[in-house]
C-alpha cells in the first residue's frame, strides 16, 4: 500500500513510517515515544493485528482497512490534549468527505433527526465517526509519562475501509459497503492534511472554542434519547450537548443535568434495546 504524507503535513514537520502489517500502531507509537522519538510521527498500515479499542476492546482491522496512529510529544498539558480526540474527529471528517463524497450515505436511523444542515458523516460523542448511524470508525487516545513532566500522546484512528465487523452489538459499516472504491492510501494522504488544518484550529488547547463549535455542527444525537454506560452505572436522559470543555450534557428523566466526562454512548435502536434490559 502506498502511503504518503500530504505536503502541508511534510511541510509542518510530520514523518511517516508505514507497514505492511503491525501489531498495533498505537503500542508501537508509545514505545517509540518511551525511545526519546522527537514526535509528529504517523504510524500507519492498512493490516493490523492486534488493535484495541477503548476500554482495552479489540479492534479488527483486516487486509484494506486503515490503522492509523499519530504520535505527539510536544505536550505538557494533559487535560487540554485530551480534546485533541475532537480535532482528530474533525479531521477524519472532513477527509471522509474531501475522498468519499458519493459515498450512500444517508442520516436517520441513529436518531439523531433530519438530516437537514447535517454533513455526510456524522461525529459520536467521544470518538467514533458515523455513516448512516452505523459505526465508519474509531478514535483512541493513550499516554505515556517522559522526562521533564512531558508526556507522549498516541492518537490511534482506526477506519473501515473495505470491510466491517458483523459480531458487534451496534450497527457497523464500510466504505466499500457504502459504494466507495477509496482506499486506505488515499483516506490517509486526505486525513493527514486535514490534520493540519484542525490543529491550527485548535492552537495548542486555545482554540477549543471553535473546535466544538465545528464539531456540534456534525454531531450525531443531539436531542436525541441516549443511554452512557459508566463504571458500575447506566445514565439515561437526553443528550443536550458538550460543554466548554466537551464533556457530555445529559438531561436526565428527572430534569437533572449530569455532566459527562467519559463513558460509552448508545442512542437510537441500540439505546432503545439497550433500555429494556
Amino acid at each position: 500500500m502506498d502511503f504518503r504524507l500530504a505536503p502541508t503535513a511534510e511541510a509542518e514537520g510530520y514523518r511517516l513510517e508505514a507497514f505492511e502489517t503491525v501489531g498495533s500502531t498505537n503500542a508501537l507509537a508509545l514505545e517509540r515515544a518511551a525511545a526519546g522519538d522527537p514526535g509528529r510521527l504517523w504510524l500507519v498500515s492498512d493490516r493490523q493485528e492486534s488493535g484495541r479499542g477503548r476500554r482495552g476492546r479489540a479492534w479488527a482491522t483486516p487486509k484494506g482497512n486503515l490503522a492509523a496512529t499519530l504520535l505527539l510529544t510536544d505536550l505538557d498539558d494533559l487535560a487540554a490534549s485530551a480534546t485533541l480526540g475532537f480535532v482528530a474527529g474533525l479531521a477524519l471528517g472532513d477527509a471522509l468527505n474531501a475522498v468519499a463524497p458519493e459515498a450512500g450515505v444517508a442520516i436517520g436511523i441513529d436518531g439523531s433527526g433530519s438530516a437537514q444542515g447535517k454533513t455526510r458523516y456524522e461525529l459520536k460523542w467521544p470518538n467514533d465517526v458515523l455513516a448512516s448511524g452505523a459505526k465508519m470508525a474509531g478514535i483512541l487516545l493513550e499516554s505515556v509519562q517522559l522526562p521533564a513532566s512531558r508526556y507522549g500522546l498516541a492518537i490511534g484512528i482506526g477506519v473501515n475501509v473495505v470491510g466491517h465487523p458483523d459480531d458487534v452489538p451496534y450497527p457497523a459499516t464500510s466504505l466499500a459497503a457504502l459504494g466507495s472504491a477509496c482506499t486506505a492510501a488515499d483516506l490517509f494522504l486526505a486525513l493527514s492534511d486535514a490534520w493540519i488544518d484542525n490543529m491550527r484550529r485548535w492552537d495548542g488547547g486555545r482554540g477549543l472554542s471553535a473546535v466544538r463549535g465545528r464539531w456540534l455542527e456534525r454531531a450525531a444525537g443531539i436531542g436525541s434519547d441516549i443511554v452512557v454506560r459508566l463504571p458500575g452505572e447506566v445514565m439515561r436522559g437526553t443528550f443536550e450537548s458538550i460543554d466548554d470543555e466537551c464533556r457530555l450534557i445529559l438531561r436526565d428523566r428527572s430534569g437533572a443535568v449530569r455532566t459527562i466526562a467519559a463513558g460509552d454512548v448508545h442512542f437510537g435502536v441500540v439505546a432503545s434495546a439497550d433500555a429494556a434490559v
